[in-house]
């Protein structure tokens, strides 16, 4: 589909190509305005994200280097713009509704692509595919992602680190993510995880991959090297950490030296990114070329056509086409319906704090115990209950609940299957279980059952997510109803509930089982006044929650 090609008058399409260029910078910047003053803020105060300053920089750079081929081919908009706009717009309703930011951060991604096949058409976009497709590159991952990214990251920088420790000689054991040298023990926490090696390391990996003059698979294992090269390094970081606090203390972990032994492992590996594009250069080459020469693939200078004064103004500052303007025109009609989803504030239903929590519940009776502020920052919940309970000759049980009023702006329950392993426990089993309630009433409560193991220490931990009147098990079905509630509701409060039980030398697994099972029941009608649900607050309390599973029973 071509778009109409509208009569060219000078002066007239000078004005309409400057103002076709400026409203959609005005109408986007305003329509996105929530979205990207996140995405700043993110590129800003998180360290991981910093290099998304850069990427929009670098992406009109690319496009400005490839100025005559669009000039040359004289390209016509295309209809297909449309549609994918009308795509982009969508996502941004349901972003926005949900304030699912990374739903945003790819409307706004996809609005752009759409307006830019609408301008120039198919033939243009794939001029400046990769500059387009490389913005993606500074939308900040969503938390969920993230949580587990950074997790798994963790694990795997603490056993390099202590690798290497052993490889010298250091006696060093890891239990999760904690480093045990004897009389210090290292925690390897969520900033040592190496992403804010990686995101940046993989970004300019992937530029040079797109300049670096060689064939596809060379340019492919360019970028993909990227990932083990900053995961081998970090690990290789905090292994060298650990050998400065066993001989220096741990004064040594914090500072100058952490500040500094960051910058010198990404320096060191662009310089390995450096060293494996010379090898790769060298293999299969017919001749040596010189470092300049390595650079340029989509750079290749293309000489402007030569053009009379007239016509290079025509070419240059030609009519936006009627495809371009259709789809600007679309953009109207969004901007004043945001401006009603922005004024639209989000329901938080009014509940007591965990405070007033009893600690005497039936014959348990409860302990108030303190997190740790390193905890509290990363789980980032509104109001939590931790204490340990304990019946009158059983032993203890945890009940840990979080509860977040808003889980929109990158806030929401860490999964205890994602949290677990970082404490150095291993989940031997997992499964979801039915624990009736002692009146048939009120529907039975499913919960997740894991069993975890650390040496020869075993425990049972049931946990579930107690869900705007749901009680769900499964961690998308979390997230699906967090959308949907969000749009149809305009509520994304919640809450993790966690039991915890030790199994004691000589205790049976079906003994901690029933102890578990008990306090569940007991403990299940006081949540109701702490986590709202889906009737209104003042009759919340004789309210039973809508029990749903992973299975959808």
């Amino acid at each position: 589909m071509k778009s109409i090609r509208l009569p060219w008058n000078p002066e007239g399409s000078q004005r309409l190509f400057w103002w076709g260029a400026a409203l959609p910078a005005v109408l986007l910047g305003i329509i996105y305005s929530n979205g990207i003053a996140y995405m700043v803020h993110k590129w800003y105060a998180d360290e991981n994200y910093g290099h998304g300053f850069f990427v929009p920089l670098i992406s009109l750079y690319l496009i400005w280097q490839q100025r005559h081929r669009l000039r040359e081919k004289r390209l016509q908009g295309s209809w297909w713009g449309v549609p994918v706009l009308l795509i982009g717009v969508g996502l941004y309703f349901i972003g926005e509704l949900a304030t699912i930011y990374v739903a945003v951060h790819l409307s706004l991604w996809v609005v752009l692509i759409g307006l830019t096949l609408a301008a120039i058409g198919g033939e243009g976009m794939r001029i400046i595919t990769f500059p387009l497709f490389y913005l993606l590159a500074m939308i900040p991952l969503p938390d969920f992602l993230y949580q587990g990214l950074s997790g798994w990251l963790q694990l795997v920088s603490s056993a390099l680190g202590v690798g290497c420790l052993q490889i010298i000689g250091v006696t060093a054991f890891r239990e999760g993510n904690v480093i045990d040298l004897g009389p210090i023990q290292l925690q390897v926490v969520e900033a040592c995880s190496g992403l804010r090696y990686l995101f940046p390391l993989a970004a300019l990996a992937l530029i040079c991959a797109y300049l670096f003059r060689e064939k596809l698979w060379k340019r492919v294992l360019l970028f993909l090297s990227s990932f083990p090269i900053a995961i081998f390094l970090n690990g290789f970081r905090i292994g060298m950490t650990g050998l400065l606090v066993d001989l220096y203390g741990t004064q040594t972990a914090e500072g100058f030296f952490h500040s500094f032994s960051g910058w010198l492992l990404f320096v060191s590996s662009l310089s390995i990114l450096f060293a494996e594009m010379w090898l790769l250069a060298r293999i299969g080459a017919g001749k040596r070329k010189a470092f300049r020469e390595w650079f340029g693939a989509g750079l290749d200078p293309i000489e402007a056509p030569r053009l009379s004064a007239t016509g290079s103004l025509q070419t240059a500052l030609r009519p936006p086409p009627s495809t371009y303007l259709f789809s600007l025109a679309l953009l109207v009609p969004v901007l004043f319906v945001s401006m009603q989803i922005n004024a639209r504030e989000e329901i938080v239903p009014s509940r007591e704090s965990f405070t007033e929590f009893p600690m005497q519940v039936a014959a348990w009776s409860g302990k108030p115990l303190v997190m740790e502020e390193a905890y509290r920052d990363a789980l980032r919940f509104d109001d939590y209950l931790l204490a340990d309970y304990q019946s009158p000759e059983r032993p203890p049980i945890n009940l840990y609940v979080a509860y977040y009023g808003s889980q929109k702006k990158g806030q929401s329950a860490h999964s205890p299957r994602t949290c677990i392993p970082g404490g150095g426990w291993g989940i031997a089993s997992l499964r979801t279980v039915r624990i009736d309630a002692e009146r048939a009433a009120i529907p039975p409560l499913w919960a997740n059952r894991v069993l975890i193991q650390k040496g020869d220490q075993k425990q049972l931990v049931y946990y579930w997510f107690q869900q705007r009147g749901r009680i769900l098990t499964n961690e998308y079905l979390v997230k699906f109803y967090l959308l949907w509630d969000a749009v149809t509701l305009n509520r994304t409060d919640g809450a993790l509930v966690r039991l915890t039980a030790a199994i004691s030398p000589g205790e049976s697994e079906s003994s901690v089982d029933d102890r578990l099972v008990g306090f569940a029941r007991t403990v299940r009608p006081h949540l109701g006044r702490y986590i709202p649900d889906h009737i209104q607050p003042e009759d919340a309390r004789d309210a039973s929650p809508i029990v749903w599973t992973a299975n959808g029973d």
